[in-house]
């Protein structure tokens, strides 16, 4: 099943909280809003790549839970990005006081921050450009750090603030660097 996107520009452009209306009326479809406003329908994911992604939260859980430093959330959890895209990330953590300075409204809604740590992992259903594209994005709106992890060419690409893509190869030892401080992930 491929991602299916719908240009409602010609017809609406969707509030925030018409999009978010959207999405509690619509709970068993994985939607996302990108800045163009085209609603994004995310298929869901077979089984390895769910059992990969849950594998992927809970190591990132398991360091937070350790440090305290800050949040973790599922992909389930929309973004509401400075340029107004609204994206899920399979695992995204915030710092733990960018997350206290948002209002509980905010917190329970669609968080109107870009996480500081993000990955993505490719399903055998994504074409490598969209996820690239996210990653990109994620970039380019505050995220600090975001892994691409690839397991069907088996590499991971790395996105970092101000600095070129770099493209590591299985095996590999990712390090959460200064973001994620003493957080490591063998590949």
């Amino acid at each position: 099943m491929n991602t299916v996107t719908l240009n409602l520009d010609p017809v609406v452009r969707l509030t925030d909280d018409q999009f978010y209306q959207l999405c509690m009326a619509n709970k068993d479809v994985n939607l996302e809003l990108n800045a163009q406003g085209e609603l994004i329908i995310v298929p869901p994911v077979g089984g390895e790549s769910g059992r990969s992604e849950s594998d992927l939260n809970f190591k990132v859980s398991l360091w937070n839970y350790k440090t305290q430093l800050g949040i973790v959330f599922s992909s389930s959890t929309i973004f509401r990005l400075p340029n107004g895209a609204k994206r899920s990330p399979d695992v995204a953590w915030v710092k733990l006081d960018r997350w206290e300075a948002l209002t509980v409204e905010e917190r329970e809604k669609f968080p109107p921050l870009a996480p500081d740590f993000v990955i993505e992992l490719r399903s055998k259903t994504d074409r490598l450009k969209t996820p690239q594209e996210k990653c990109t994005e994620y970039i380019n709106n505050g995220v600090r750090l975001c892994w691409l992890i690839n397991p069907y060419d088996k590499q991971v690409e790395i996105y970092r603030l101000e600095q070129p893509v770099e493209i590591v190869q299985f095996p590999v030892l990712l390090s959460g660097e200064d973001v994620l401080l003493g957080f490591e992930l063998q590949f």
